[in-house]
């Protein structure tokens, strides 16, 4: 692809993002991060991201900017000259300024996924997870591979955490229950004990 930008006499003036829509499927290595696509731990929600667009984005660097796939939407516009019509505004951010260099700015970051009721939020170092009837509080900076559950120990984090997740979650529209998510559960994957096998609902 790279080879037939520059064919084109384009290459400098394009942006190119290698990133992925879903984490490692089953037989993949995760490391250091726990779970897989489909999953909310580390592992199912970290994916690749790495960009070239040349005198804007400096070659081998760096940034700790959380994001999300959404946020390429305003980016793009951006790097066009233009921006979101503000009846539709997006729900990503402009990351311009962090591809430039700019230091990364605080967001909160909210998923549900149907599959096992998980439920997540991320604020700074702190992660709140539910999957099933368990939750959990990680510093998935300290602790990325999301073993030590700080849930007690750091109480009053997991309890504003889980007062803004569900405060976002009323915003949103109601699952529909005859949604269909996959997963993996213990009669597939031997680390996955107490998760109940995929179940599947016929759409109609």
């Amino acid at each position: 692809m790279l080879a037939a930008l520059a064919r084109a006499g384009v290459a400098d003036n394009t942006i190119v993002i290698f990133t992925s829509d879903n984490t490692g499927e089953r037989f993949s290595d995760t490391w250091p991060f726990s779970g897989k696509k489909t999953e909310l731990l580390e592992g199912g929600v970290r994916i690749p991201a790495i960009v070239r667009w040349p005198g804007h984005v400096r070659a081998g660097s760096t940034s700790d900017q959380m994001t999300m796939s959404m946020d390429w939407l305003p980016t793009f516009l951006a790097a066009a000259g233009t921006a979101p019509d503000p009846s539709s505004p997006p729900d990503g951010i402009n990351l311009r300024p962090q591809l430039a260099g700019i230091p990364a700015v605080a967001r909160k970051l909210f998923w549900r996924y149907k599959h096992n009721l998980q439920q997540a939020m991320h604020d700074g170092d702190w992660k709140w997870l539910k999957i099933l009837d368990n939750t959990f509080l990680f510093n998935v900076v300290d602790e990325p591979l999301e073993r030590a559950n700080l849930r007690e120990r750091r109480r009053d984090i997991y309890d504003r955490l889980v007062v803004e997740w569900r405060a976002w979650n009323a915003t949103m529209l109601p699952l529909d229950p005859m949604s269909c998510t996959g997963g993996f559960g213990s009669n597939e994957l031997a680390d996955h004990m107490g998760a109940p096998g995929r179940q599947r609902v016929p759409l109609r």
